[in-house]
Parts: C-alpha cells; sequence; structure tokens
C-alpha cells in the first residue's frame, strides 16, 4: 500500500490529493469514482476547491480490509 493513505484507528483509509482548481479536483472525483463502480468498492469523497479528501472502508466488517488497499492504490494511480 501506498504509504502516504493515513491508517486511521484501523477504521478506515483516508488521503487528501490537491489540485490547483476546482475543475481539476471535480475531473479526479469522476475518474476515481469510475474506479470505485468498477471495484464495487465505494470510497467517501469530499470535494472542495482545489482538494479532495478520500476515505475509504469496508462497511460489513466496520474497518480497513484488503479490497480497501486495492482501491487506495487504484486512485493512486489516477492522481
Amino acid at each position: 500500500m501506498n504509504m502516504n493513505w493515513e491508517n486511521v484507528n484501523d477504521e478506515f483509509l483516508q488521503k487528501k490529493f490537491e489540485f490547483s482548481n476546482f475543475v481539476d479536483a471535480l475531473d479526479f472525483v469522476n475518474k476515481a469514482g469510475e474506479i470505485c463502480e468498477i471495484q464495487d468498492h465505494h470510497a467517501e469523497f469530499t470535494l472542495s476547491w482545489g482538494q479532495v479528501i478520500v476515505k475509504t472502508w469496508s462497511h460489513d466488517i466496520g474497518g480497513i480490509t484488503d479490497r480497501d488497499t486495492k482501491l487506495a492504490n487504484a486512485i493512486d494511480k489516477v492522481y
């Protein structure tokens, strides 16, 4: 796993992505959202001007699983 993702109390993975404007941040959310659909594992996105915060966890166990690590790595590739 990319170590830039923060493991928050073994409950979820979180990472902040920074952009120079809102349009680029929104484009990133759309691309990352497509990955979530493909993997059938959906992250939480907080979109604001110049940044996106992504959180992922496995709701069925209330924590982090390999699915979250796989999703985090795939999201990193579209950044």
